[in-house]
Order: C-alpha cells, then structure tokens, then sequence
C-alpha cells in the first residue's frame, strides 16, 4: 500500500505525465512497467506467451505479440484508475525491449515475407562459418545477418523481396512510431557496429555487400538496415495508429515521445546499473547470458563470444548460451506434482526456494557428487550443438541426493555460459570487478550467487531492482529523454540508484574447486548428449 504522500506525488506525476512506459517481450513472458518521477514502479501488466517449432524453426506468433502487448497496457491503465482514479491518456515517454537477434523481413508493401524467425535457431552455421572468415569478426548464428545471409544461401524465394529487417524490438517501435530505428545494443545484436561513428561498421557493409549472394540482390544492405541511435534520443512519436495498437479502447493518446527500442542485453545493464568498464551482468531466465563493459577491446575474435554494445556506446563482451531454465522447471514441476499426488501441495515459490537451499546445504557436495545434467532444449553453439536434449547421468560411485541432484542441475545450467566466460578471463585476461545477476533464479536469496560465483570466480550482487526486469530498465532508458548534459552512466549511478541497497556474495574456494571438477566432467561427458541427440527423437 501507498501511503497518502506517495498516492498524492503518484497522482501529480500522472496527471502532469510525469511518468515513463517500459514495455519488453521476453521470451516467455511480455510485461510493461510504469515507474513514476522517482524512477518506481506503480503500475505493471504481465502475459504469458510461448514460442513454437514450425518447419524446423522457432518462432512467435506476432499476433499473440500485438495480443500480450494491449493485455499489458490495458493491466496497467486499469491498475492507475484502480488506484488514482485517472485516466491514463497521457505518459512523458514509451520505449519498446525485447529478445535481441531473429529475424523480421518485410517488403516494400510492409508486409511480413516469412515468419518471425528468434535467436534460438541454429540452422545458420553456414553463414556463421563465411561471415565470421570474411569479417575476421564473430558472427553469432542468432545475429540478423547471419539469418539473412543464410536465406541467402539457400536461395529463399522471399530474399530479393526484402525491403527492410530488424529486430522483434525494432518491428513493434516501428508499428508503433513508423520509425525504423533501433538502439544501439540491439543494434550491435544484428550487425556489426562501428564504435567511434556508433553506427553500421562500413568496412563489414562493403565487404558483405561484394558476397555474390549479396551482390545479386536488387537492395543494397545499408538501405534495408534500421538506423541505429543512442540512448535519450528521439526515436519518434506514438502515431495515431500506433495508440490504436497498443490501447484499443482509445484512452491514450498520439503524440507521446519515445526513445529508441532495446534488447534484453542493454534492459539488463540498465535495471542493474552495469554500463561501466569492468562491470557486468548475468542475465538468467529461458537463456542465459553474461555480458561484460570492455576496459580496452579484445586481442582478436573469439566465436565464443559476441561483442556488442551498451545502449550509450561502449563495446562489451558477452557469453549467451541458448539453454538454462527449461529443464529447472520441469525438475521442478515434477516435484510439484508428487507433492499434489500425496494430497501435500506446496506452493511454487516455497518448493523453488526449497529445492534451491538444498544446493546449498551442509551435507552437498561441493562437485555435486558425480552427477552430470544437460539442459539443452535447443541447440547450443557454446558445447557445439545443432540440437539438444534434456540428460541426466550419474556413474556408479555418484551419491545422489536431493542437494547433489540440486547442485547438479544449477551448474549445469552455468556451464554453457561458462564456456565464453572462460574464454573472456582465461585467453584475454579481462579482469572482472563484479557481476550484478538478475532474473527469477536469483529471486531466492543468496543461493544462485553462490553458484553463479562459483562458475565465473567474482563476487555476484543483486539488487532489489534487478527483480523488476527488462521492462523496468526499458521505462528508466524511457525516463532518460527527459535529461539533458548528463551522461546515462552518472543519470544511473547518481540518480535512478543512489539510494538502493545491494547483497554480495563472493566466491567460495570449496564452491569454484567444486564447480571447476563438475565443468570438466561436463566437458568430458559431451558425447553422452550427441548419443542421445542421435539415438532419440
């Protein structure tokens, strides 16, 4: 509950719009935060969606995306006039977030060629392999171009149609605004960027574009490119039809202000204060990623791991596998259903926070007792999979119990990850102050960053405001229009997080030592995930 001076301040800030809109599609969930002058949260909506395997690529249906985006706005006007009794018709600034990478083509008519293809498809191996020998860069296979040079190379018919492409962030401000723009993260997420002019690397774009796949087309590449822009620019209006789309019953109004669109990568450095060289963050949920501000860039390219920008322009290092969550919660959901089969039901919340804590328990081992487990729903580049299935093993001298069963399934959630993150430390012997971890898995407190400092061998934080999620840090990159002569790292560190608390945990020895014997067995144990990737459906 509010109490009279918030409900009155809440009340000044809506009716002056005073406040800011943060809206991002996850990949599970779509939610949108409203925070007020104080950078708080006092309204926010949430829809479930779920991506979808047709013709051998995961996908989204854009109409469930359209669908889950009026639900969420509609939750959080009708949570204002609940609590205010206001109308919400007006805001002081929107901004679009969502899963970066994928591929969105249109035509010159604006209509969609092929469906929505996400990061998590790993069909564009070929196009990885010759972009990253021709650009001496690396070219993950979930990056734009990587989807679209491989539809070049497979000769789809839709190709020589194509008339713009861009991100599923850069789609929904577009219809929102007509802008084709796109900030700068997400941007770097499609094509490679230049660090200096902070906008398409010109060199990549001549060389790409004299690829005889490219060459033959009727476009140019930089033509059919979103433009990219920094942090706090204007990135464009609410049109008419855009408040149509996103507040059918005609309570918002057009004209409203927004800043360019985002991926999850530059929300989570947002909604946990790591824009600073030598800081970083570890972004858990359906994927997982760890993203890491460079001090100076990196000796040479690394397939491993992805360099992309932070929303105000500087380079960063980030390990993404595609796997984390999936195989935890179905663990998970197991238990739920003996605890309902014994007519003994236990909420989700207390069976995660108790399954979790026994990872951690004096009788865990530190290793997690010889027991192995994969979670590979999808495909993982970083293990070196085109596909991926779910396997837990243990060999004959493991000692299986509730907390090394838990402590298997949370490293080898890490590991993937780790691989890149090895790779960032060990080879180019970046050193890391602290990672700021965010994402329902360190909801429980203290427990996933043990694990996680464990795996990556630094102190992990977290913060109250890393629960709000990427639609909070879209909302405060939203706020951010609002200022001027200010930097977004002093607006963040002086501003939006002088006042919040945070909780640290650094590495144990026994807990790294422990996680360093289970990495290598994870390693060594790879041909049991080919066998079963070959052997079952």
């Amino acid at each position: 509950m509010c109490d009279i001076s918030s409900v009155s301040s809440n009340k000044k800030d809506i009716i002056n719009a005073n406040t800011y809109l943060g809206i991002e599609l996850g990949s599970t969930r779509i939610k949108g935060a409203l925070i007020n002058g104080q950078y708080q949260v006092i309204a926010e909506g949430s829809y479930k969606w779920e991506n979808k395997l047709e013709n051998g690529l995961w996908t989204y249906d854009l109409s469930d995306a359209w669908h889950g985006i009026q639900s969420v706005f509609s939750q959080i006007s009708n949570q204002i006039n609940k609590d205010y009794q206001l109308r919400l018709n007006n805001i002081g600034g929107i901004g679009i977030s969502a899963m970066m990478h994928g591929y969105l083509a249109f035509d010159n008519r604006n209509k969609l060629l092929v469906p929505f293809r996400t990061w998590r498809n790993t069909n564009t191996h070929d196009a990885h392999r010759i972009l990253s020998s021709e650009l001496n860069l690396n070219i993950p296979e979930r990056w734009s171009i990587a989807h679209l040079y491989q539809c070049a190379l497979d000769k789809e018919e839709h190709v020589h149609n194509v008339a713009f492409f861009t991100t599923l962030s850069g789609y929904i401000h577009w219809k929102l605004t007509g802008k084709k723009v796109l900030g700068l993260s997400d941007a770097s997420g499609m094509f490679p960027m230049d660090s200096n002019s902070l906008s398409w690397d010109e060199n990549a774009l001549n060389k790409i574009e004299n690829l005889p796949e490219i060459s033959n087309q009727p476009w140019n590449l930089k033509d059919i490119l979103p433009t990219p822009l920094s942090a706090g620019e204007f990135a464009g209006r609410l049109t008419v039809d855009g408040a149509s789309l996103l507040d059918p019953s005609g309570i918002l109004n057009p004209g409203i202000p927004f800043v360019p669109p985002e991926g999850d990568a530059a929300t989570g450095m947002v909604a946990t204060n790591t824009l600073k060289p030598g800081t970083g963050n570890v972004s858990a949920g359906t994927s997982i990623f760890a993203t890491v501000v460079l001090k100076r860039p990196l000796s040479k390219a690394h397939k491993e791991l992805d360099i992309v920008m932070t929303p105000d322009g500087h380079l960063s290092a980030m390990s993404h596998a595609n796997n984390f969550t999936t195989d935890l919660n179905a663990w998970v959901n197991l238990f739920a259903q003996f605890a309902d089969a014994i007519r003994k039901p236990i909420s989700m919340d207390l069976l995660y926070t108790s399954l979790f804590n026994s990872a951690v328990d004096n009788g865990t081992e530190f290793d997690a007792g010889g027991n192995i487990n994969y979670c590979f729903s999808s495909g993982e580049f970083q293990a070196g999979l085109e596909e991926g299935r779910f396997v837990f093993a243990r060999g004959p001298q493991a000692k299986l119990s509730l907390g090394n069963f838990m402590r298997a399934q949370l490293y080898g959630a890490f590991c993937p990850v780790t691989i890149g993150m090895n790779v960032l430390t060990k080879e180019e012997h970046v050193e890391i102050d602290s990672l700021l971890g965010h994402g329902g898995i360190f909801a429980t407190p203290e427990v996933s960053q043990r694990i996680a400092s464990a795996a990556f061998g630094v102190p992990v934080t977290t913060m109250p405001t890393a629960s709000e999620g990427g639609s909070w840090g879209m909302a405060i990159l939203a706020s951010y229009i609002r200022r001027k002569n200010i930097t977004l790292i002093d607006f963040l560190q002086n501003e939006v997080f002088a006042h919040v608390n945070s909780v640290t945990v650094f590495p144990r020895k026994d807990d790294v030592e422990g996680f360093q014997r289970y990495f290598e067995q994870f390693m060594r144990s790879l041909p049991i995930e080919h066998a079963a990737i070959t052997t079952m459906p």
